[in-house]
């Protein structure tokens, strides 16, 4: 039995620590709750004021580059309708230029053609009436 009551002793000690380290934790900790309860609200003030801070030095700032965004728009639709216009114009160059040259290499092609066709035909006679008979 002797054993069995040291070890409850024991144990039972253990527990009542454990309840007031506990306790005193729990105290503790309030403590720094209420401590620390000032700064945190001084955080958030300076924060809040910093953050209104801000929005004031950026709005000019922004209501700036609103307008710049505006003007840039504007400054760029002149240009893309100016580099539409100057494309067509391109575009219908090089249309008049291909029909140019496509008429050209026709005829060039008729000609050669017909060329081939004339020196074939002289070519052949000469082929089959290569020497004249002499007599």
């Amino acid at each position: 039995m002797g054993l069995s009551s040291f070890f409850k002793n024991l144990f039972g000690t253990a527990k009542d620590s454990a309840s007031d380290l506990a306790t005193q934790a729990e105290t503790t900790f309030e403590q720094v709750k209420e401590a620390a309860t000032p700064y945190i609200e001084k955080a958030e003030t300076f924060a809040e004021e910093t953050i209104a801070k801000v929005k004031e030095a950026s709005e000019p700032i922004l209501d700036n580059a609103s307008e710049y965004a505006h003007n840039a728009k504007e400054i760029v639709s002149e240009y893309v309708e100016k580099a539409s216009d100057s494309l067509s114009d391109v575009i219908d160059s090089v249309k008049e230029k291909a029909s140019e040259l496509t008429s050209d290499t026709k005829a060039v092609a008729s000609e050669t053609v017909a060329d081939i066709s004339a020196k074939t035909e002289t070519t052949a006679d000469q082929i089959i009436d290569p020497i004249p008979a002499k007599e």
